[in-house]
């Protein structure tokens, strides 16, 4: 071909090869996505993510895959999102104790909640409720606190472990009420439990559908609900805040997150996706049926509920010197 034809024939394939590229990168990717948990197969976190993806994936009209990522106490998985592709893709199941309870405890994870995520929306609340052993002379907080004030450090409390979310949340209690109690780890709740039951200890912060049982048959007190908001298992309880103690909340949260710099139309999108399949009865059940009160918010919300929630915990750790254990 002639050299004078064969630039205009150039020409005219390179403009036609431009203007495929927007229709090509607007094209919808059918790559599966994954939806990253940094805690083991089998738990409570893990069986809400299994519960989650099939809905997003008809949604995405892609798979969605669970990935387990184990290990540094959640820190492996949560690093692995925020070095991921801003793309919507890769989304990480975050809990208030890979977010916030962890970040307070220890600064330099290889991670920051803050800065290295882009929130999307609340997936459910964990209820914890304030229980005692019978043997405890208080039928309501105003008198557990009565009580331990008046015979400082008589009494126990258990927790799932030192610089577990439980253990940040007794803190708190104490340092907003002016106690003074016992602090006894254990190797998680489960121990801790029957040890309450058995009167080793005398109380207890502990996840409500795990304590209702017990409480229900008279084996340990109630005294108050730890949500800003009464509990539907036990309506007639009031909450901690509003026996004397303002703003008193240490409930568990979930939550999705994307990487840092995913554009903002990605994040909507997963946010509005996210609210119609946790409003869904079936999707909402399951999640009650563990134990979790299925919540929603704003990206912005969430942002903000997570800022608050770090700076607590961080204030609440300096002020009683707690290392991770």
């Amino acid at each position: 071909m002639p050299r004078m034809k064969l630039f205009p024939t150039l020409a005219l394939s390179l403009c036609a090869a431009v203007l495929s590229l927007p229709a090509q990168a607007q094209a919808p990717s059918t790559a599966p996505m994954r939806l990253v948990v940094p805690f083991a197969v089998g738990g409570p976190t893990d069986i809400a993510a299994r519960i989650i993806a099939p809905a997003l994936g008809e949604a995405y009209k892609r798979t969605v895959i669970v990935e387990n990522r184990v290990g540094a106490t959640g820190a492996i998985g949560t690093e692995f999102v925020a070095r991921s592709a801003p793309d919507g893709a890769t989304i990480l199941f975050g809990t208030s104790s890979i977010m916030s309870a962890n970040p307070a405890l220890q600064p330099k994870l290889p991670y920051d909640p803050i800065k290295d995520f882009a929130p999307v929306s609340l997936v459910a609340l964990i209820e914890n409720v304030l229980v005692v052993h019978p043997s405890v002379p208080a039928k309501n907080v105003q008198e557990l606190v009565a009580f331990a004030k008046a015979n400082p450090n008589k009494l126990s409390y258990a927790t799932s472990g030192v610089g577990s979310t439980y253990h940040l949340g007794s803190a708190l209690f104490a340092s907003q009420t002016g106690i003074q109690y016992i602090h006894v780890p254990y190797k998680g709740q489960g121990p801790a439990a029957q040890d309450l039951l058995a009167g080793h200890i005398q109380v207890m912060f502990d996840a409500m559908n795990s304590a209702l049982p017990n409480i229900k048959s008279g084996r340990v007190r109630a005294l108050g609900v730890a949500s800003l908001k009464r509990s539907a298992d036990l309506p007639e309880l009031p909450t901690i805040a509003e026996q004397g103690v303002p703003g008193y909340e240490t409930a568990i949260w979930l939550a999705l997150f994307l990487p840092a710099g995913t554009p903002h139309a990605l994040v909507e999108r997963m946010n509005a996706e996210l609210k119609r399949i946790i409003a869904t009865p079936d999707v909402a059940e399951r999640l009650q049926k563990l134990g979790m009160q299925p919540a929603t918010n704003s990206p912005e919300e969430l942002a903000a509920y997570l800022k608050a929630d770090l700076a607590k915990w961080t204030r609440v750790v300096k002020e009683n010197a707690i290392k991770a254990d």
